[in-house]
């Protein structure tokens, strides 16, 4: 018999055997939640230098409607 997990709102009680699957996975080895988080800085959490970004808007010249080459 399957021990009873707690209650998580979100599922409205129903877990599907690849969320227990997921669920025991990153009990069992917590290193892969450090993982995630390392990836998510490497892809989301850029170091935005503003002054750069000011002078590209400023130089930026806009293409003209209906361009084609």
């Amino acid at each position: 018999m399957k021990a009873q997990q707690p209650y998580e709102p979100r599922h409205g009680g129903y877990v599907s055997e690849f969320e227990e699957f997921l669920g025991r996975y990153v009990h069992q080895h917590p290193a892969v939640e450090k993982d995630q988080q390392h990836g998510w800085y490497l892809l989301w959490d850029k170091q935005v230098d503003l002054d750069e970004l000011a002078k590209e808007q400023r130089d930026h010249v806009p293409l003209p409607p209906y361009y084609y080459e």
